[in-house]
């Protein structure tokens, strides 16, 4: 999730980037970096809440993009590009690339300590999973500016919106 803040025409800030909710987006890491330790269907469910968020915040940016949007040359454009990309950026940077990244690293520890200690194994899983609550902070800027340069050089090319050029239109 970008770090930037987001503010509407009225100046409030925005709910699903510059408050608490922007947390949510990071539920699937903190249930990946739980899977050695929870049944797997708890693990699920934070995809489930993960991608409630990122639902949600493209509903929120196709909404704004209606208020923004005043004359109807446009307009169906204007909210499709803003949902769309907003759910496709969100579903990639907060969602799928993370959980898969973090699943790997805490994979790759569990397997690593398992052939490299001899510790017992309740502790090598919380230390799997401390090691992958530790890299979600590291991860995040990365894979966003990732996403953002895969966007731009493909979906982002495809469209335009009224009065607007693809990369102001894009989340922030």
């Amino acid at each position: 999730m970008a770090q930037h803040q987001q503010h509407s025409a009225a100046g409030e800030p925005d709910l699903y980037r510059d408050t608490w909710v922007r947390y949510l987006g990071y539920a699937n890491e903190v249930g990946e970096s739980f899977r050695a330790l929870v049944p797997k269907a708890l693990v699920w469910a934070t995809y489930g809440v993960s991608t409630a968020y990122v639902t949600a915040d493209a509903a929120d940016k196709g909404r704004r993009a209606a208020q923004k949007t005043t004359d109807g040359s446009g307009r169906t454009a204007d909210i499709t590009v803003a949902v769309v990309d907003t759910f496709v950026w969100q579903g990639l940077a907060s969602v799928a690339i993370p959980g898969f990244t973090i699943n790997r690293i805490c994979a790759a520890s569990l397997y690593l300590m398992g052939r490299a200690t001899r510790w017992p194994l309740p502790v090598r899983k919380w230390a799997t999973t401390a090691i992958g609550l530790s890299a979600i902070p590291f991860i995040i800027t990365p894979i966003d500016r990732s996403v953002d340069f895969l966007l731009d050089s493909s979906l982002r090319k495809l469209y335009t919106t009224h009065d607007k050029k693809p990369e102001e239109s894009r989340p922030t």
